[in-house]
């Protein structure tokens, strides 16, 4: 029996849905080998596990801090773990002992998020550059959610492309029995939900919408994720420069979420950077027609189940969004592709993949 350590501070993060579904499929699929599941201290009573094997153990340290680099470096030694699986790129780094690493994405080297004070956002970048690079070359092994993203890290690590393994994620179903959403009973209007950070482009997302309405002039845009101060920007552009029939939802249960993918007229993801994309995919299963960018990982993720359109040209987009408004037989074709690309993904099988290579590391079969 060895005894594996899975870092899964980010488990009730928005970002936490794939170390939770992984754990969750782990525990049912190895009962041959010891686990220790570091939690925040918040988490603790969240996760749950039926599988004797599987410990929890109480985690406060934060990412980029101070802590994380002395206090959880000795928290991981004095565990003695044969193998540590870093859920995420933030970990420390005089931590040497046998480990592997999910990388989401190279997307924050790339966008700087403006709410965030300048100089100590720059100097995160720093570190998580340096962590990257260092993650990709430490670990014996990079669990990666697409090719694109195992190419894009390789490139920019200079680590073999052979040191990475895809594990895809995969769309879970949204509970049946939502109400509809205040406002939008017999209405049209197309969606977006997620976080607003400059690499999704809602910018451009609002500009097209503008546009769509001299045609659909009755037609809303719903934005639908948790009131931030990104997002209060967005809604600043909106007011100052009065423009029509945009809706911010805010936070929207899942069983409510599920009424709008049902009822949207389509489902926009116009992302210029994406490690995976699966709330596109979540929507795509829930039979909404998807309007989606074809930048990054889309295409592999997607493959034909949306309408592709170019994140850089408004018009694109806007005219991509039309074109499922207007065409009946596009519209039941993307429905039914959708789905069907959907079911392509499981959870099992990701968890399946992070066990073999789990194995694989470890020297068993």
């Amino acid at each position: 029996m060895a005894h594996i350590a899975v870092d899964a501070r980010e488990y009730s993060a928005s970002t936490g849905r794939y170390i939770s579904r992984l754990l969750d499929y782990l525990q049912h699929l190895d009962k041959a080998n010891k686990y220790s599941v570091l939690l925040k201290p918040e988490d603790m009573d969240k996760a749950q596990f039926t599988n004797p094997n599987f410990h929890k153990v109480a985690c406060p340290y934060k990412e980029f801090t101070l802590s994380e680099q002395l206090g959880y470096a000795r928290q991981l030694y004095g565990i003695k773990a044969d193998l540590v699986h870093f859920g995420m790129t933030q970990q420390p780094v005089l931590y040497f002992k046998k480990s592997i690493t999910t990388i989401n994405d190279l997307t924050v080297l790339r966008f700087i998020n403006p709410t965030k004070n300048p100089l100590v956002y720059r100097l995160k970048r720093v570190i998580y550059a340096f962590l990257t690079w260092y993650a990709a070359h430490k670990s014996k092994h990079v669990l990666v959610y697409t090719d694109f993203v195992a190419d894009d890290v390789s490139r920019y690590a200079h680590v073999k492309r052979d040191k990475f393994t895809t594990t895809y994620l995969a769309a879970d179903p949204f509970p049946a029995g939502g109400n509809a959403w205040p406002g939008l009973e017999k209405q049209d209007f197309i969606m977006y939900v997620g976080r607003p950070m400059p690499h999704k482009n809602l910018r451009r997302l609002i500009d097209a919408h503008q546009l769509l309405l001299s045609q659909h002039p009755k037609l809303k845009l719903v934005l639908c994720g948790k009131t931030d101060a990104m997002y209060k920007i967005h809604e600043k552009y909106v007011q100052d420069n009065h423009l029509k029939n945009v809706i911010f939802a805010g936070f929207v249960p899942d069983p409510e979420f599920r009424w709008m993918l049902e009822h949207c007229r389509a489902y926009v993801f116009p992302g210029l950077s994406e490690g995976f994309g699966l709330p596109a995919l979540e929507a795509m299963q829930a039979g909404a027609p998807v309007v989606s960018s074809n930048a990054s990982c889309a295409p592999e993720v997607y493959g034909d189940g949306v309408h592709y359109v170019d994140p850089l040209d408004v018009q694109s987009i806007s005219d991509g969004i039309n074109e499922v408004l207007t065409d009946k037989q596009l519209r039941a074709r993307l429905i039914a592709t959708g789905r069907a690309q959907a079911a392509k993904y499981s959870w099992k099988r990701c968890a399946q993949q992070t066990l073999a290579v789990y194995n694989q590391v470890l020297g068993q079969k």
